[in-house]
């Protein structure tokens, strides 16, 4: 491999066509890529390179593409390896190893969107085995990931179109539950009301309306990673390169025969529940009794110790790891505030929205009255630095009660990070973002 290289996605595919421009496109988009035509070149990769995911062209690789995604996940190993089949949707593949089979042509911006989400559900799955073993020390047993064996809830937005209802049938037909909806006002009413795995959208005559509910759902937090899939009519003028980039996970035309298109939307949902599920486990530390009661966060200890074992997973699976702090800053305006108590009991709701602030996969904790402090795990240090800006911005917008007949107060931090350079470096690094924090003052 080429000295200084640092490729995120690994695309294995023995025809150039198909690998060039998904390479090309990606590499665009921000995931540099290294292809490879040979199964044992696409290990050898994996084992030099920081790889965070693999696309594999099936078709090219023939009956060997039923072995490949267990072997290049073993090659990666301790590291969690996403591994997205290109090829015809199929039910029996998950059980091969494929995260996710999608229909060529896999445009680059469908498969940076899918990257992420199956990138961050692996971060997820390995902090969830550290949170394990940190919990376990301390007598508490997380359960695992649940799998759901309920049908997997899909949610139809558009016109009663015939091709629109033979999808419908063809859901059902692979053991997804259909729910309805006319109008955008009952499409949202329904995703407010209960949770669906995956979405379809009719774009009918006008795609816009279609693509509005998308970016109404990537608006929302709690609907962002919902996958949805657009229908298109035959004569529409939309191009699913603009559909991608409009949130759409993926495209199918009347072309395309209902039952494949039935078969992609139950593979999104597979891959969503799965997403889901790993961070509802992770959520489970918020109610261990393990937290710091008034903020929700890892206690001082119990952050340390945990710190400590992320170092030693982030060198053995080749993952940067990157810590934050962030501190009430001292302002003239909060010393009427401090002196009446009211900074210290706005502190319980600064903690919980620093809590909600980060990543699933992110570990916050209170390090001291008015001191937080984040592990940051596959994080670079600007990417840590980029989070512990937005956060202080997010809270930094928020007014805080001062008591009656005064006016709120708002805060801000002083906010310092660092990478963790190894296990031995981990007190280090902390020392080194609070003297950063020391130094400079946050948004």
């Amino acid at each position: 491999m080429a000295s200084g290289v640092q490729a995120r996605v690994l695309i294995a595919a023995r025809d150039d066509s198909v690998a060039g421009p998904l390479a090309e496109g990606l590499d665009r988009l921000g995931w540099r890529t290294v292809t490879a035509r040979r199964l044992v070149t696409a290990e050898t990769a994996l084992s030099d390179l920081q790889i965070e995911a693999a696309i594999i062209d099936l078709a090219g690789f023939g009956d060997e593409a039923e072995g490949i995604a267990g072997r290049l996940k073993a090659a990666c190993a301790p590291r969690r390896l996403p591994v997205i089949g290109m090829g015809r949707p199929d039910p029996f593949l998950k059980d091969l190893g494929f995260d996710l089979v999608v229909a060529p042509p896999l445009h680059p911006a469908q498969a940076a969107m899918r990257l992420e989400s199956l990138v961050r559900t692996a971060v997820s799955e390995e902090e969830f085995e550290l949170r394990l073993e940190s919990f376990a020390e301390r007598g508490h047993l997380l359960e695992l990931p649940a799998d759901d064996p309920t049908p997997y809830r899909v949610l139809a937005i558009g016109e009663p179109a015939p091709q629109f209802l033979a999808l419908s049938n063809a859901l059902a037909r692979n053991g997804a539950e259909v729910t309805g909806a006319f109008t955008a006002f009952t499409a949202f009413d329904f995703l407010h009301e209960r949770p669906f795995d995956a979405v379809v959208l009719w774009a009918g005559d006008s795609p816009q309306e279609a693509l509005s509910i998308a970016a109404g759902m990537r608006r929302n937090t709690r609907l962002y990673h919902t996958p949805a899939l657009l229908y298109l009519k035959g004569e529409a003028t939309l191009t699913a390169a603009e559909a991608y980039n409009r949130g759409i996970s993926d495209v199918a035309t009347p072309d395309t025969a209902e039952s494949e298109t039935a078969r992609r939307v139950v593979e999104l949902a597979r891959a969503f529940r799965r997403q889901k599920a790993v961070r509802d486990a992770l959520e489970q530390a918020r109610h261990s009794g393990l937290m710091d009661a008034a903020t929700g966060l890892f206690t001082r200890d119990l952050f340390a110790a945990h710190l400590a074992r992320l170092a030693r997973a982030s060198r053995a699976r080749n993952r940067p790891l990157s810590v934050c702090v962030l501190k009430l800053a001292e302002k003239p305006e909060l010393r009427a505030p401090r002196a009446g108590g009211w900074v210290a009991r706005a502190v319980p709701q600064i903690g919980s929205m620093v809590g909600r602030l980060v990543r699933v996969e992110d570990t916050g904790a209170r390090l001291g009255p008015e001191v937080f402090a984040l592990a940051l795990p596959a994080t670079p240090l600007h990417a840590a630095e980029a989070a512990g800006q937005r956060i202080s911005a997010v809270i930094g917008c928020t007014a805080f009660e001062a008591g009656q007949g005064n006016k709120p107060f708002v805060v801000d931090f002083d906010m310092g990070a660092a990478e963790v350079t190894s296990p031995d470096a981990v007190v280090q690094a902390l020392e080194q973002a609070a003297a950063a924090a020391a130094g400079r003052k946050a948004g």
